[in-house]
This record gives C-alpha cells, sequence and structure tokens, in this order.
C-alpha cells in the first residue's frame, strides 16, 4: 500500500514538474486571473501609472495656446494665435501652420492622447533605425506595452472562442492606453478588436470604446470617433467611463471644429466630474471656447468658476487675466477694477502684480478708457517680471496705442520690446511680421517728412533762412545747456560719500600692510568708488552710453523715442563744432535744381509707396487716400499721378463712391485717353454670371455689322448689350468686338486703348490672351503689309494696319460655349478674382505696381532740423 502511495505522488510530482505549455484552449482559468494579475500585470499597470505621473509633475500650462488640454497628462497643445489682442485675428489663418507637427489637428490642437514629440520623431509612424541607437534602454510605455503584452501571451485563456480569464480585458486596456501614448494608434486599434471579438459579454466593453473613439480622434477620423462616441452616450454607461467619455467626446469636436457642441458637452463634463482640479480646467476650457465664439459673458462666468476650483496659483492667476479679458466694458468697472487692485495685494499674489496691472490694462481699454488702460499697462512694467510672455503683451498693447495714433516709430520700439520678451513662438512669428512693415512705413513716412523739410527750406530767402536756423540754434543751446545740468548732477550722485578721502591710497586701509590687488574687498558695491569706476567702464565698452529709461538694450541711438525719430530725420546726435553757426546747415541746403528735382521724385515715390501700403500692411484705406490724395495736391510727375489715382479709385470704388469719385473725375478729364481712365469709366465686375441667349443673338447681329462694315451700328448694339447685362459671360468678348470696332472706325490709337483695358480686366480670358497678342503686334515697329493670291503688296489703308478678325479664331458661333463657362468654379482662366477686393494691378507695363520703399537718400553731410508746417 505504501509503495503504491508513493508511486502516485512520484507521478504527480514529475506531471507537475513539467514544462510543457499548453495551448490556451487547453489551460485552466482557476487561479489564472489571481496569477495574472501579481505576477505580470501589477508590473504593467504600476509603468503606465509612473509614466503618468512622471507627465503630470512636468506638465506646464500654455495659456497662450487657443486652449489647454483637460488631463494633464497629455501633449500641450500647439496654438494659432495670440489669444490676447484682436489685432492678431486675422492672422489666424496664417499661424495654423506654424510649427505644427504632423499628427496636430487643423485646429491647432494636438491629437488626444499625443505624447509630447521629440525633435526627429513622428508619432506613429516608423522610425529610422539608424536613429534608435540614441534611445538608452525602453521607454516606460514601451515597458507597460511589453509587461501587458507578456500577461496576454502567458496567463489567457481562451475556450470556444471566448476569453475566460476575466482579468486580460485590464492587460488589453492597459495595453491599447500605452500604445496611445506611443502615438501607435492602430496597434491600439487592434489590442481593442481582440476584446470586442473574444470578451463580447464583458460589462466593461464601454471603456474599451471610450478607448478605441480616443485612438480613431488620434488617427484624424472624426466621423467615425464621432460615431462611437454618441452611441455610447446613448446607450448610458456606468458613470465612472462617462466621465472619460465626456472629456474625450468634448475635445474631439473641438478638434472637428465644432464648437457649439463642444460647449456643451464640457457643460456635461463639469458635472459629471466631481475632483476640483478635474473641474477648474474643463471651466477653463469652456470660457476659452466661449471667448473664441465671442460670447463674453458666460465666458467670464465660466473663468470665475475655473478660479473658484483652481488648486494652483498660476492657474488662480490666469484664471483672474482671462476674466479681465472678457469684461464686455458695460458692466461694473469700478468694482472689477476695485477687485483685482485688491487681489493683487494679497499675499502671494503681490508676487504677480505685473500680470494684475497688465489684466487691469485690458479691462480699462474694454471700457472704452483707453488712458487709463495705457497708465496700467506702464505700471505693469515697473513690476517684477513673473511671466516673460504676459511682459511681452504688455509691450504690445504699448505699442498699438502709438500704432492707433499713426506713429509707427513709437509703436515699432515697444513691438521690438515685445519680440525680445515674447517667450510663445507662434506670437513672435505673427508680430515679427507686423514690426517688419512697420519699419517700412517708417521709413519711407520720416523720409517724406525730411525730403519736405528740406524742399521747404531751400524755397525760403536767405534772409528768412538765417532766421530760421538761428531761432533752431536757440533751442538747440537751451536743450544742450539742460542736458548739461543733468550730467553735472549725475556725476554728483554717483555713488555714496563714505567719508574716507584717502581711499585712492595703497595705504589707506592699513599702516602695517600693502592693499591686496589680487582680490576686491567685500562689501557694498556702490561703496567701493573704484569698483563702481571699473563697473562703469566695463558697462560702456559692451553697452555704450544709455539713457536711464526702459529698453535701454537696443541700441545707442535708441535711448528714446525721440532719438529714433531724429535719426530718421537725418538729425545726428553727434556734436559738432559749427552747430552753433547758421551757415554751418545753410551751405548744406541744395540750391541746384536738378539735386531738388531728384528730392522731389524721390518724396513722390516714397509717399505713393506709403500710401499703398497703409492700405496692403493695415487696411487702414481712409489713410491710404488721405497720403494719396496729399500726394496728388503735390502735383507729382505723370506716371506716379496716375497710379495714385488708380490706388485710390481702386480702394474705394466699391466700398466708399464719394472718396473714388475725385479720383474718378481727374482720370477722366485730364487724362482721359489712358487705360487708367478707361478703367474708371467701367471697373471690372466680379459677379458674371452664363450668357443669356439675347446676349448671343446681339454678339451675332454685332459680328454680321462688323462683317459689313457697319461700325457704328455694331458698336451701338454691343453698348446696349453690356448696359443690359453687365454680367453675361460675353461681356469680354463683346468688348474685344468693339476694340476692333473702334479700330476701324477711330485709329489705332484707340484701339491699343480699348485692349489694354480687355486685357486690365480680363487678362485670364482667352479675349484678353488675344488682346495681349494684338497689343505686342501693334505696339511693335513691324508694319502689316497684305498681298494678293499671287504675293505682290495691296495698299492699306493706315487705319486698317491690324488684324481683320475680331474673333481670333473663327465666327461668332465658335468658341461660344467656351466663353459661356469661362467664369465657371475651377477654370483656369477664370478672370475673377476670389475676393471683392480690386487687383491693384498695374496697368502700363512698365509702370511697377509697388514703388521702391527706401527711396534714394540725399547727398546731406550734416542734419538738417524738421520744418514745421
Amino acid at each position: 500500500m505504501k509503495k503504491n502511495i508513493l508511486l502516485l505522488l512520484t507521478a504527480i510530482i514529475v506531471v507537475s514538474c513539467s514544462t510543457k505549455v499548453k495551448k490556451p484552449e487547453a489551460r485552466s482559468k482557476f487561479l489564472k486571473g489571481f496569477s495574472t494579475y501579481y505576477n505580470t500585470l501589477f508590473n504593467a499597470k504600476d509603468a503606465l501609472n509612473s509614466e503618468f505621473e512622471g507627465r503630470d509633475k512636468a506638465h506646464k500650462d500654455n495659456f497662450y495656446a487657443p486652449y489647454i488640454p483637460i488631463l494633464t497628462y497629455e501633449e500641450q497643445p500647439i496654438g494659432s494665435d495670440l489669444g490676447q489682442s484682436s489685432a492678431f485675428a486675422e492672422n489666424s489663418s496664417k499661424m495654423a501652420e506654424i510649427n505644427r507637427p504632423a499628427p496636430s489637428n487643423s485646429n491647432g490642437r494636438s491629437a488626444p492622447g499625443m505624447p509630447p514629440n521629440s525633435p526627429n520623431k513622428v508619432p506613429g509612424m516608423p522610425q529610422d533605425p539608424n536613429q534608435q541607437a540614441d534611445n538608452k534602454g525602453a521607454t516606460t510605455l514601451e515597458i507597460a506595452e511589453a509587461k501587458a503584452l507578456k500577461a496576454i501571451g502567458k496567463y489567457s485563456v481562451i475556450r470556444k472562442g471566448e476569453e475566460q480569464n476575466n482579468t486580460i480585458f485590464d492587460a488589453y486596456i492597459i495595453l491599447a492606453q500605452s500604445r496611445i501614448y506611443q502615438g501607435k494608434s492602430r496597434q491600439a486599434l487592434d489590442a481593442l478588436n481582440y476584446v470586442f471579438t473574444h470578451m463580447k459579454e464583458d460589462k466593461r466593453l464601454p471603456l474599451a470604446k471610450v478607448y478605441e473613439g480616443l485612438a480613431y480622434a488620434q488617427l484624424k477620423d472624426y466621423f467615425k470617433s464621432d460615431q462611437i462616441f454618441s452611441q455610447l452616450k446613448s446607450e448610458g454607461i456606468s458613470k465612472d467611463h462617462d466621465k472619460l467619455l465626456s472629456i474625450y467626446y468634448s475635445e474631439l469636436l473641438l478638434d472637428a471644429g465644432k464648437k457649439e457642441e463642444a460647449v456643451k458637452e464640457l457643460d456635461r463634463a463639469f458635472e459629471l466630474n466631481g475632483n476640483r482640479k478635474l473641474k477648474s480646467r474643463i471651466a477653463f476650457l469652456r470660457g476659452q471656447v466661449l471667448s473664441e465664439l465671442g460670447r463674453n459673458e458666460p465666458a467670464r462666468e465660466s473663468f470665475a468658476a475655473a478660479y473658484k476650483y483652481a488648486n494652483d496659483f498660476e492657474f488662480e492667476v490666469k484664471s483672474q487675466i482671462e476674466i479681465a479679458k472678457t469684461f464686455n466694458g458695460k458692466g461694473d468697472y469700478a468694482g472689477a477694477k476695485k477687485y483685482l487692485e485688491d487681489i493683487s495685494k494679497k499675499g502671494t499674489y503681490g508676487s504677480r502684480k505685473n500680470e494684475f496691472y497688465y489684466a487691469l490694462g485690458l479691462m480699462a481699454s474694454k471700457a472704452g478708457k483707453s488712458d487709463e488702460g495705457q497708465e496700467f499697462f506702464r505700471k505693469s512694467l515697473l513690476e517684477k517680471v513673473s511671466d516673460p510672455q504676459v511682459r511681452g503683451l504688455t509691450y504690445y498693447e504699448i505699442g498699438r496705442s502709438y500704432l492707433d495714433k499713426n506713429d509707427y516709430i513709437g509703436a515699432g520700439a515697444y513691438y521690438d520690446s515685445a519680440l525680445a520678451t515674447m517667450t510663445y513662438e507662434p506670437s513672435k512669428i505673427l508680430l515679427k511680421d507686423q514690426s517688419e512693415n512697420i519699419k517700412k512705413i517708417s521709413r519711407n513716412y520720416y523720409f517724406i517728412k525730411k525730403n519736405d523739410s528740406i524742399l521747404s527750406i531751400a524755397r525760403m530767402p536767405e534772409a528768412q533762412k538765417t532766421e530760421y536756423f538761428a531761432k533752431y540754434i536757440q533751442k538747440l543751446k537751451i536743450k544742450e545747456e539742460k542736458e548739461e545740468l543733468e550730467r553735472l548732477r549725475a556725476e554728483r550722485n554717483k555713488g555714496f560719500d563714505t567719508g574716507d578721502y584717502n581711499s585712492n591710497s595703497i595705504f589707506a586701509n592699513s599702516s602695517t600692510s600693502f592693499e591686496d590687488f589680487g582680490t576686491a574687498t567685500k562689501g557694498f558695491y556702490f561703496g567701493n568708488t573704484g569698483t563702481v569706476s571699473k563697473g562703469t567702464s566695463t558697462f560702456k565698452q559692451v553697452w555704450g552710453d544709455r539713457a536711464l529709461v526702459d529698453n535701454w538694450r537696443y541700441s545707442k541711438k535708441m535711448a528714446s523715442i525721440e532719438d529714433l525719430k531724429n535719426e530718421a530725420l537725418g538729425v545726428n546726435s553727434a556734436p559738432n563744432p559749427r552747430r552753433f553757426e547758421p551757415a554751418y546747415y545753410i551751405e548744406q541746403i541744395p540750391s541746384d535744381a536738378g539735386k531738388l528735382s531728384q528730392l522731389k521724385k524721390d518724396r513722390d515715390t516714397a509717399s505713393l509707396g506709403l500710401g499703398i501700403m497703409y492700405q496692403n500692411y493695415f487696411t487702414n484705406t481712409p489713410l491710404a487716400t488721405k497720403t494719396l490724395y496729399d500726394l496728388v495736391d503735390a502735383k507729382p510727375e505723370e506716371k506716379v499721378m496716375l497710379q495714385a489715382l488708380y490706388e485710390i479709385f481702386a480702394m474705394n470704388y466699391e466700398k466708399n463712391s464719394q472718396a473714388a469719385a475725385k479720383a474718378k473725375q481727374i482720370l477722366l478729364t485730364d487724362y482721359a485717353y489712358t487705360s487708367y481712365a478707361e478703367f474708371a469709366r467701367n471697373p471690372k465686375n466680379n459677379t458674371f454670371v452664363k450668357s443669356s441667349p439675347e446676349t448671343e443673338t446681339a454678339y451675332k447681329t454685332a459680328y454680321a455689322l462688323f462683317e459689313s462694315e457697319k461700325f457704328s451700328e455694331s458698336q451701338n448694339i454691343i453698348d446696349q448689350s453690356i448696359q443690359k447685362n453687365p454680367k453675361d459671360a460675353l461681356v469680354p468678348k463683346l468688348y474685344l468686338l468693339n476694340a476692333f470696332n473702334a479700330g476701324k472706325s477711330s485709329g489705332k490709337e484707340v484701339m491699343i486703348l480699348q485692349l489694354e483695358q480687355i486685357v486690365l480686366n480680363y487678362g485670364k480670358t482667352p479675349e484678353g490672351e488675344k488682346a495681349k497678342e494684338m497689343l505686342n503686334y501693334l505696339k511693335s515697329d513691324i508694319a502689316f503689309q497684305s498681298t494678293d493670291n499671287k504675293g505682290n503688296t495691296v495698299p492699306q489703308n493706315p487705319n486698317n494696319n491690324m488684324p481683320q478678325n475680331p474673333a481670333g479664331y473663327g465666327q461668332p458661333t465658335q468658341n461660344m460655349q467656351q466663353s459661356q463657362n469661362i467664369t465657371a468654379p475651377g477654370n483656369q482662366n477664370n478672370p475673377l478674382p476670389n475676393s471683392k477686393q480690386p487687383v491693384n494691378n498695374a496697368i502700363q507695363s512698365g509702370l511697377p505696381k509697388k514703388p521702391v520703399m527706401n527711396a534714394p537718400q540725399s547727398e546731406m553731410t550734416a542734419p538738417i532740423p524738421a520744418q514745421k508746417k
């Protein structure tokens, strides 16, 4: 009996120690769940949690992007505008392409769940094997993925196509999460498909569906993701799963551009989630979306809720700034102002005074108190910097006030300060464009002012010149005396008097020892005059002479805005020994008629460029119109006059006919036979429709009359047809036929004039191309010679020295369908621009659209004070 028992025990031990691995369907499910969790899955879950905790601790919100993420372990979104000022709104489409990684969404948010990208890595894309060598070991997410795969491979129990080990569900969820946050969305979907196939009855399937929707959102398949989330929402899932669903669904709707629906889902997410941090972030995001939609009052309430639930000091401060930004100007400004001022004095909030002053400045500007707003912005500059981006935006707001006053030098100086201080790259790129445009305008503006001053002084009699410069010299003397007094006062106040008047002696410190020249004695820096002197010298070597003002770092000549203006006017700050002699200035005024004429031409060219820049860079049509009319009043040369009148008419004829009327009248009266005048008579249409049967009949009739040499009658029919149907697609063809009528009846010059008008208005149509060819021929020196059948020359009428077929390619019935479809969408020959603004093309080939921005500088070697008009 004992022998049998021993044999049985031996057999059991041998079987139990066997290393044979059973197939999944042959495994027992007993204790497998326990073994799965405590042997492998625990490590996978721990690795994933460690990754999330690390991301959460390292997370730093970018409050200047359009939206913040709700979950702090997801990638920070990349934005497309400043989010601080409406002046940048017009450029937001441009900035949508700046610094956008490959998986980013079109509105500037990164795909949900995407991890921060390394410089050379695109999530979800195959990587170069050669780059893998740079990675030192596996990442935490890769470890979590490997552990989850190990748990699945070792402990999965499949019978009859169904997974028997319920803990494997957790393994697949961890596997999907780790892959999603590595950017491997397709592999994550593969993992989730196993759950849907082999665990159909599991009650946790809605959680897998949530991550499936997230993976599709990451792949930018918003339609599929929306379908999944909508279905889950309608099924009534558990509250825990619904919390996660509401967060991911709201972010998906934002990514898909459905902002109104996103607001509703964020409301639901705010109600479902009880965590204070999550509620605060949801409220802040909802406020951002509402603010973008222009609903300032509910946005303000949402930011107030974000402040109420905030558990982070930075979040509290930024919430208060957003509350100030959404002030609609109609509320209790005095109460809101007092509230912010009181907060800025409380405890640790005092360290953020510069940000609160910035917020107060925004609020005052919204309330229509621009001067008070500028006061707050300047107060902000005096406080210690807590956020460089806020400091940069403060400089921007001050610069914008100068821009509103058309002080481009002042605006440029503060914009440069903003560029040097800002940290948010998309904001800097937008501002850089504006800053460059401002500098171009400034150069032209002060070049014009300088030349005007020189020309004005040149016209003065000698006695008046002497008197004018004598007054200037008197002001200069007063200014220099004042500066000298300030310099002497500064010298007296420099440092502190320690009472040791022998401090320069090497024996001053001790009667028994020499001074140690190798090391400086410790103590208050300004108490040692030697150290102060050395420091001052070093500073001047590096930075030069600087004024004690903000923005001192720019350059020696940029200590103040006034210095910048003087530099632009050519007023040199370096003193000249003869600066107090009127003759010193008078002898530099050009008297040669040629030089004065060149100064006038350069001034007029710069003025034309300035007017065009006002319109093109800042869409400041009133200022552009005024500048160009001032140029017209200055009587420039003809080609500049024509371009100025054309620009005035082109930018105003649709929106401000009264402003365009004067330019049109001058063109029609003084320059009636130019193509500019033709444009003023018939501005190009941009709303053509298809051709009507009536217009087709009129064209055929007019063409038949042209062939019968009844040119006047043909012209009358064409004029009547265009007047009745100015938007007909055959209008270009009618104008071309009319040009031939004019050539036959009025001569070559009139025909050229009308062909130029066709090229100007319909350059991209077949008629426009034909008109170009004919113009090249008519303006050439080659005479047209007709010959008979034997090649003998036939005498020609001078007026008939032109092609004989107006259509150029057949009878009027031919190519009619082509004319009808010329303005169809997608036709590359469509002459009509998409916008309603006229295209300001140069009408004559020899006349540039924009003049050279920097006109040639005068040959003067010394400054001339600006003439005040």
